[in-house]
């Protein structure tokens, strides 16, 4: 027999498989990517956000839902999935939405996009996810 069958043989096996899988890299079934999004309108300036959704369309209806709650004309403008989105909003209501591994980066990205179209660009909204 094996050493590897030995383990899972064990009082410890599953425990001990949980560490073997672990230290290869292999993630344990109940690990979960985690989605957000955030939603806004350039016609009323409303926002909303969600985070920490099994799936991607659950983030969107959230976001969309929370952005329709303080006005109409609402998309999303980024979503993300282990990560964190931010949305940058200038004159005019021109806006950026980007996502990145950080805050800081969601920030910078989100900038960037709202610089392009318009000036006076501010980080309005920005939200991670929990992963």
């Amino acid at each position: 027999m094996t050493l590897f069958c030995q383990i899972i043989r064990g009082a410890t096996g599953v425990a001990s498989l949980v560490l073997i899988l672990s230290v290869a890299g292999v993630q344990p079934a109940d690990a979960r990517d985690m989605h957000g999004a955030i939603a806004f309108s350039q016609t009323t300036g409303a926002i909303g956000w969600s985070y920490d959704f099994s799936t991607r369309g659950g983030a969107e209806n959230r976001a969309m839902s929370e952005c329709r709650k303080h006005g109409g004309g609402c998309r999303v403008a980024t979503w993300f999935k282990n990560a964190c989105g931010a949305l940058a909003v200038g004159n005019g209501n021109a806006y950026g939405g980007s996502w990145a591994a950080n805050r800081f980066e969601a920030e910078s990205k989100a900038m960037s996009l709202c610089s392009a179209e318009s000036r006076n660009c501010t980080v309005r909204r920005w939200v991670c996810t929990g992963q």
